[in-house]
């Protein structure tokens, strides 16, 4: 029984050490991305985000990745200065240089560039190509998700040690 249970702790160290990767998210949200053209007005943008309930769109021209436009953008850069949402490209607002991330950047490497950046949403590229965006909340979500299997591993560990 002894030898039994230090194997589970072993396994259960182990399974809860591994750190959970920018791929795992992807796989569990999916890679669909919603992008429209640097010309697009920001309300036609924010007509797309709204039925898509999405908090960003990425804008491309061609496969060549510009920007971002966030509500953050929205409010700050439209509303704010007073801008016309039907004559304003998403162009004018979108949010630039944002850092790549791979399929293999940890979580952890996630919270620390959206905290230290100030930012809510990363692009993600695989061989070059982007591949996905990632928000802060998939990124709460995905820590929730790790938390909860931790915690499973641990009432099965001390289930079975009585």
């Amino acid at each position: 029984m002894a030898g039994e249970n230090r194997n589970f702790r072993v396994r259960l160290l182990t399974k809860t050490c591994q750190m959970k990767r920018v791929k795992d998210i992807l796989a569990r949200k999916g890679t669909a991305i919603t992008s429209v053209s640097p010309t697009t007005t920001v309300l036609e943008a924010l007509k797309i985000m709204a039925e898509q309930n999405i908090g960003s769109i990425v804008v491309l021209e061609g496969k060549e990745i510009l920007g971002i436009m966030t509500e953050r953008d929205y409010s700050r850069k439209v509303i704010l200065k007073g801008k016309s949402s039907t004559d304003t490209p998403v162009s004018e607002i979108m949010s630039t240089d944002f850092p790549r991330l791979t399929p293999q950047d940890t979580i952890e490497q996630c919270m620390q560039l959206m905290s230290e950046k100030n930012i809510r949403y990363l692009p993600v590229y695989d061989d070059g190509e982007l591949s996905g965006i990632i928000s802060i909340n998939d990124v709460v979500k995905e820590t929730i998700l790790i938390q909860q299997e931790t915690i499973s591993q641990l009432k099965d560990y001390l289930h079975a040690s009585l």
